[in-house]
């Protein structure tokens, strides 16, 4: 909305009755006149062009979304959430088995990630309320898929954006979450060079949305959130330790993760949260994202097309630790068990809070030539291979997680091999797009 820009009392004298210098010799009188004559002219103008912003306000659309601004404090007319009825469904799906489990909060919900942690966290007898905006990043009825197989096993998914300040303010109200799990992100490498403005407004803006209210609600929750591989930059030292340097960053997708960890660390230092970053490694697996090489790769030599595979500026190998999904999902709990409670309480920091960071990996990089060929065996099809040089559009020649914090710390031990995991992910594709009724292998 439009802001009026008042003019303070002590500059009105200041103000000319007309263009040009003040005139010395002028009488006083008249210009006490002249004063008041303008003064009341600027407020009857002021008043109507006020009349008519307020006008305007009332009959202008609703905002589309309520995700369209940062920490937007109107709702939009026809948002999906409030109301008796919602509250309990939110109550019901938060409600933990025993005084010991946990209430988690996970953000991109109907996401791959979120989607096997929210159903493993359900299975295990925590309470869990997923949020997700339902983005059209990529194919949203594949969002709409886990939705469903979300609700069979008892978690409901609010359709809401992090960026929605009032939104969170009301899940926190009906919900003391013990912990939020926050994946909610808008991922991709190659796609920040079309949608920049996408990356800030949810990777930042609404991490440090999400972080105020977490701050001030009482009790804190404990945060565990997913940070990225791709901090790593052109780091050419391998395996990745979290103790090397990601200060360059190859993409802006890389750059808004790695601010994310900067901005977690003050929201611990000067607030108490505990928070623990983790540094996912190419994860993979059934429901996975469409946008990713083994995805689209299974897709495009089903159908007979070329596949494109780059090399490296010498012409070496590209590859990538990949990691399966069910590794990451037992990192991912691991993390919330061993997260230590925050120290804030209302806003303020009553000690030092944990701050932890991970990576969450396979530790066994496999060339992306290696992959299309144990895709060929499981597909049982010759795929139609072009090598291109690597395009400077954030891509890295290689990613290898060393994962010995991990490992000490979680007891994070990953166990599938890439032909194990592919060979999951080939059948639960085969099977939910060969338009079977049946869509809720896991």
């Amino acid at each position: 909305m439009l802001q009026l820009k008042t003019v303070p009392l002590s500059d009105i004298d200041n103000i000319p009755s007309t263009p040009g210098k003040f005139k010395s010799e002028k009488s006083p009188y008249i210009h006490r006149l002249r004063f008041h004559s303008t003064l009341s002219r600027l407020t009857l103008w002021s008043s109507f062009f006020l009349a008519f912003i307020i006008f305007f306000f009332f009959l202008s659309p609703p905002l589309a979304s309520p995700s369209s601004a940062v920490g937007s404090p109107r709702r939009a007319i026809g948002d999906s959430w409030g109301g008796p009825d919602w509250e309990k469904r939110v109550s019901k799906s938060a409600r933990r088995k025993s005084a010991s489990g946990f209430t988690v909060l996970v953000t991109g919900a109907a996401g791959f990630v979120g989607t096997h942690v929210s159903v493993a966290l359900k299975r295990r007898g925590d309470g869990v309320l997923g949020l997700d905006n339902f983005n059209h990043y990529y194919d949203p009825n594949l969002k709409r898929a886990r939705q469903k197989l979300l609700e069979r096993a008892g978690v409901f998914v609010v359709e809401g954006d992090i960026n929605n300040s009032v939104l969170l303010q009301k899940l926190f109200d009906v919900v003391p979450f013990t912990h939020v799990m926050h994946l909610a992100a808008q991922a991709g490498v190659r796609y920040a060079m079309q949608n920049p403005g996408s990356y800030v407004h949810s990777n930042i803006a609404g991490f440090v949305n999400l972080l105020e209210v977490c701050k001030s609600a009482n009790p804190q929750p404990a945060i565990v959130w997913a940070s990225s591989s791709s901090v790593y930059g052109f780091n050419s030292k391998v395996p990745f330790s979290e103790k090397d340097r990601t200060d360059q960053p190859a993409s802006l997708y890389a750059a808004t993760k790695k601010a994310g960890e900067e901005i977690a660390h003050t929201y611990n230092h000067i607030y108490g949260l505990s928070i623990t970053g983790l540094r996912f490694f190419t994860v993979y697996g059934p429901w996975g994202r469409p946008d990713m090489a083994y995805f689209f790769f299974t897709k495009d030599i089903l159908k007979g097309k070329t596949i494109t595979i780059f090399q490296s500026p010498d012409h070496g190998t590209v590859a990538r630790d990949f990691t399966y999904i069910d590794d990451v999902v037992k990192g991912c709990l691991a993390a919330l068990d061993t997260a230590k409670k925050s120290t804030g309480s209302g806003g303020k920091k009553k000690g030092p809070a944990q701050l932890r960071i991970f990576n969450l990996g396979n530790t066994s990089p496999v060339p992306v030539s290696e992959l299309v060929s144990i895709l060929e065996k499981l597909l049982k099809v010759k795929a139609k291979k072009k090598l291109v040089p690597m395009p400077r559009n954030g891509d890295v020649k290689f990613t290898h997680a060393n994962i010995s914090i991990a490992h000490k710390e979680l007891d994070y031990r990953p166990t599938t091999d890439l032909e194990t995991g592919l060979r999951k992910f080939v059948r639960w594709y085969l099977d939910f797009y060969s338009g079977s009724k049946k869509k809720s292998a896991w």
